[in-house]
């Protein structure tokens, strides 16, 4: 039995039909009715220095606590294009000397390192490894402007330069690094293992394809005349954007209404609850809009993407060419109850080996940010330690 077949072995039952359609609707009804919150909005990364030293816990400003068994330290680092990117850097305490194995970490989609991934790339420090959480451009403390764009490119480009980031560290091992991609970033990570062969193992969890999703909405479920009307929206919307000198903000995932039309809004979720609200917007929203995970400089949290933010990723796809990742490693983490796990099962039918797909039971998507009784460390920590050896 190869190692992908194990990996399915372990699978269970299919899960809890979700449209993501009815989702988007109840953003946007929300929206419509409470108007905008009065929160405040992200804004660009002035520092241009690597400050080093733990940061005091009187100023620590991430959504978990922070762990006596790291040092952190604040960074920048610039990408290929010339931006400004800013990321907390985590350290075993008490390390000898020596090179380390290192993990960039970004993710989710729209929010920042001061959440999840800060989670995440803490707890992989505490476990012996260099980590890097960081800010994509344009979003959180990174640079970058207009703010509050996603690109299939740049930000695919922001993990190798966090690699580039790594590398150079007298403290890392350069051929020993790795990536963790949460949520949309999942599929940067995996694209930017494509092109990279730098990057030695890859593990996602709550796998999202943006490409996918904003071009073909959930489960592929727009009709071509849906996709024509997107493209037609969004294009219109770039002559507004020119006429006005702004850039209005909108849905990354644009939905339609009952009768057929495009539906707008200025903020990915909403104030406060609708009525018997989608378990989907419930969920995000007990994550981003709750003191669980709540961040001022978060997308989701407070604010919305660039309304043309979807024109990158109808024109290119995430992981085109994922078996150039072969004979590199993936680790597909997603949760048993998750309406994003057909993402993640599709990337295991198309990927080369070595490959597994790990299902973790009784996991919705986003308990898979912050649980850390769901979060499955002991395997990512044995999947980075077999492979990055």
């Amino acid at each position: 039995m190869t190692r992908s077949e194990a990996s399915a072995a372990e699978t269970v039952p299919a899960h809890t039909g979700v449209d993501r359609r009815d989702l988007l609707r109840f953003y946007a009804g929300g929206l419509a009715t409470l108007g905008l919150a009065s929160l405040p909005p992200s804004s660009p990364a002035t520092a241009q220095t690597i400050t080093s030293g733990s940061i005091p816990s009187a100023t620590w400003d991430k959504t978990f606590p922070l762990s006596r068994n790291v040092d952190h330290r604040k960074v920048t680092f610039r990408n290929r294009y010339g931006i400004t990117l800013a990321g907390d850097l985590y350290l075993p305490k008490g390390r000898s000397g020596g090179r380390l194995a290192a993990l960039a970490v970004s993710g989710p989609f729209g929010a920042v390192k001061e959440q999840s991934s800060g989670l995440y790339a803490q707890t992989m420090a505490e476990r012996g490894f260099v980590a890097l959480a960081f800010d994509p451009s344009f979003t959180g403390e990174s640079g970058g402007e207009p703010r509050n764009v996603a690109s299939a490119d740049i930000n695919t480009e922001d993990f190798s330069a966090a690699v580039d980031f790594l590398g150079l560290q007298s403290f890392v091992d350069r051929g020993r690094i790795g990536v963790i991609g949460i949520c949309g970033f999942s599929g940067m990570a995996l694209t930017a293992a494509t092109s990279d062969s730098r990057i030695k193992a890859i593990a996602t969890a709550s796998m999202y394809d943006m490409s996918r999703s904003i071009s073909r909405s959930y489960k592929d479920s727009y009709t071509l005349e849906q996709r024509h009307k997107v493209v037609d929206y969004l294009s219109q919307q770039r002559w507004v954007d020119a006429e006005t000198g702004a850039y209005a903000l909108g849905f990354h995932e644009v939905p339609f209404d009952d009768k057929g039309n495009i539906l707008t809004g200025d903020r990915v979720l909403p104030e406060t609850l609708p009525a018997n609200p989608n378990p989907v917007l419930a969920a995000f929203f007990d994550y981003y809009r709750t003191p669980r995970g709540f961040h001022p400089r978060s997308i989701n949290s407070a604010s919305a993407w660039t309304a043309t933010t979807p024109m990158s990723f109808f024109s290119f796809p995430m992981y085109a060419n994922i078996e150039m990742i072969a004979p590199r490693p993936i680790l597909l983490i997603a949760g048993e109850n998750a309406h994003s796990r057909y993402y993640s099962e599709d990337v295991m039918k198309v990927a080369s080996e070595p490959k597994e797909l790990l299902i973790i039971a009784g996991a919705d998507h986003v308990d898979l940010y912050d649980r850390r009784n769901l979060i499955p460390f002991d395997r990512l920590q044995a999947f980075f330690t077999r492979n990055l050896a």
